[in-house]
């Protein structure tokens, strides 16, 4: 299949959220499609939290986003402690990242996938949509307890990391 010109990425890109759909539907994750982009929004329960998630396809450049939103928007005074505790968890993380929107305090995690040209398939998405969720259940209390400034970032991390 050539995906060279710009219609065979769209129709590309297009067959590739199809298949996030079904693989969504198909694993129970009840998507719903969203409005603005190209995507669905999902929930995930978690054993530190609740987490609503974005699983997005960039059509037209051929990459899968997912996102998982951490329920607690962290307050603007400590902002700079969460940075820092997200940057110490993304320094050698192999799949995915913490971003911090420093506007709203908003945390998520994020997987991706480049499939241009490839096929998006279930194996993929599973794995992309897996680490991000169990990335940020594994960390979510470490945010909190920043947010909270009840630990350090270096504390909370090393907790979370198993230094400590």
């Amino acid at each position: 299949m050539s995906g060279t010109g710009g219609n065979g990425k769209q129709h590309h890109g297009e067959k590739a959220l199809e298949a996030l759909g079904r693989f969504l539907a198909d694993h129970g994750w009840n998507p719903r499609a969203l409005d603005e982009v190209a995507g669905y929004s999902v929930g995930f329960e978690g054993d530190h939290g609740s987490y609503h998630c974005v699983a997005e396809i960039l059509v037209e450049i051929q990459q899968f986003l997912f996102y998982v939103i951490h329920p607690v928007r962290v307050p603007a005074e400590r902002r700079l402690a969460v940075a820092e505790a997200i940057t110490r968890a993304n320094y050698g993380m192999r799949i995915g990242n913490f971003e911090l929107d420093f506007s709203d305090g908003e945390v998520r995690y994020k997987s991706s996938l480049d499939f241009d040209d490839e096929i998006l398939t279930p194996p993929l998405i599973r794995n992309a949509i897996y680490a991000a969720v169990e990335t940020m259940d594994r960390y979510a209390l470490a945010i909190v307890a920043v947010s909270r400034g009840e630990k350090t970032a270096a504390d909370a991390i090393a907790e979370v990391e198993g230094y400590r």
